[in-house]
């Protein structure tokens, strides 16, 4: 899969993935109003409101993308429903022909982490059949409990020719307290991207590990050191836009040959309309106004690495 990724990367000159972390109050009034109409003021109106206002945002940018990142929190608050519409919108954006990338950061050891891995990338035997449950091409792992708990996932993705994102230092203002703590005069995280880097050799593509990396753009220095730590493992790069990271923040996640990263953002793309830049597209127009925040997320990007 990380071939397939790097195929969709080139061929849209946007290392970009568009996180659909749908919230209720992203959701214009008319897509809201026509769900509950049908489906009333309940769970299933909700679901139904999520999963239209996914599809018009992928129908304006699927083309010009070549991943999205579906955050479940997002959908499994809204119980049953929400995962029903999360597992509609994995299946829409396989059918248009984008990597997902489920952004579900588990992690538990043995059988449980096994299940999950087999849950959201692998398949799972009923009788003499087989099927895929949630079906993405990537997930999101937290590495927290060690080897145990991320094992069960680099099996089923050589299995399955899946692949991971493992968080090794993430873009929120706390992340310190735990991952910049010295062991042996090296932080946590560099530790962990070491790890990443080991449990990458198990699973090479041509000239990237199917074994990534999530490390926030808000801490670009810290992107630099670990890009030396991981050569060979694709970044996953959250807090572009809406949480502060800018394009220039971002020229040290990618290597010299213009790989190895993919750049994260959500609200910035998907509620793009709300922003006074993109304020004349209005709230009818929303997937108009994500396809242009896309446009010109990309062109950032590209200046960025342009003028490095």
């Amino acid at each position: 899969m990380i071939q397939k990724l790097i195929r969709k990367i080139k061929e849209t000159n946007a290392p970009i993935v568009v996180g659909l972390d749908p919230m209720m109050n992203y959701i214009p009034e008319h897509i809201q109003k026509k769900a509950f109409a049908e489906f009333g003021e309940t769970l299933e109106g909700a679901a139904e409101a999520i999963w239209q206002y996914n599809k018009e945002i992928i129908d304006h940018t699927y083309d010009i993308i070549p991943a999205v990142k579906p955050q479940i929190a997002m959908y499994e608050q809204f119980g049953i429903e929400g995962l029903k519409a999360f597992k509609k919108t994995v299946d829409y954006c396989r059918e248009k022909d984008l990597v997902v990338i489920g952004d579900i950061k588990r992690g538990d050891i043995g059988s449980t982490s096994a299940a999950y891995a087999v849950g959201h990338l692998g398949k799972v035997q009923v009788g003499s059949k087989w099927y895929a449950g949630f079906d993405e091409d990537f997930a999101t792992v937290n590495p927290y409990l060690g080897s145990d708990g991320v094992k069960p996932f680099i099996d089923v993705c050589k299995t399955e020719k899946k692949g991971l994102f493992i968080l090794v230092k993430t873009s929120n203002p706390s992340s310190g307290e735990f991952q910049d703590q010295l062991i042996d005069g090296k932080p946590l995280y560099e530790l962990v991207g070491e790890k990443v880097a080991q449990w990458g050799e198990e699973c090479m593509g041509d000239e990237y590990s199917y074994i990534g990396a999530v490390v926030g753009a808000t801490y670009p220095e810290m992107g630099k050191v670990l890009r030396k730590v991981m050569p060979k493992s694709y970044i996953l790069v959250p807090g572009y836009g809406a949480q502060g990271g800018k394009g220039k923040d971002l020229v040290h996640f990618f290597n010299e040959d213009g790989l190895g990263a993919i750049v994260n953002s959500s609200r910035g793309i998907i509620a793009a309309y709300k922003q006074e830049k993109y304020a004349k597209f209005g709230a009818e127009h929303f997937g108009e106004a994500s396809r242009a925040a896309v446009e010109d997320m990309r062109e950032d990007i590209a200046q960025a690495l342009n003028n490095r």
